[in-house]
């Protein structure tokens, strides 16, 4: 599977993005798909996540009612939907897939930076 990401900008507070990851590949083996977010100097965490074979999804708390992470299997694109956006929100986006459920994400896209100013 490759991942590659697109969307990021500049963008002020309250406005909105769209980031998307088109993927490739044996993506019939996948468990799911998520959006991750590092700010420089920190660790990389999950954002929302969408499972493979029935699109049940999750988000952290700090991005529920503003984000939305969708498939679309038209364009093979896995979209992450972000508004109200803060400053907080401010970080290096990457998509990630993985095959099985408890095992770390293994396939990783290089990432697109979003910064919100206020």
């Amino acid at each position: 599977v490759q991942l590659v990401e697109s969307g990021g900008g500049l963008v002020q507070a309250g406005d909105s993005l769209r980031l998307s990851c088109a993927y490739s590949g044996r993506t019939f083996t996948l468990y799911d798909m998520g959006w991750f977010r590092q700010d420089p100097g920190k660790a990389r965490y999950l954002v929302a996540r969408i499972t493979w074979s029935n699109g049940a999804t999750y988000y952290i708390d700090s991005v529920k009612g503003r984000f939305t992470i969708s498939r679309d299997n038209a364009k093979n694109t896995v979209n992450l939907q972000m508004n109200s956006l803060k400053p907080e929100d401010t970080a290096a986006y990457y998509c990630a897939a993985r095959t099985k459920i408890y095992q770390a994400y293994d396939v990783w896209g290089q990432g697109t930076q979003v910064t919100v100013s206020s």
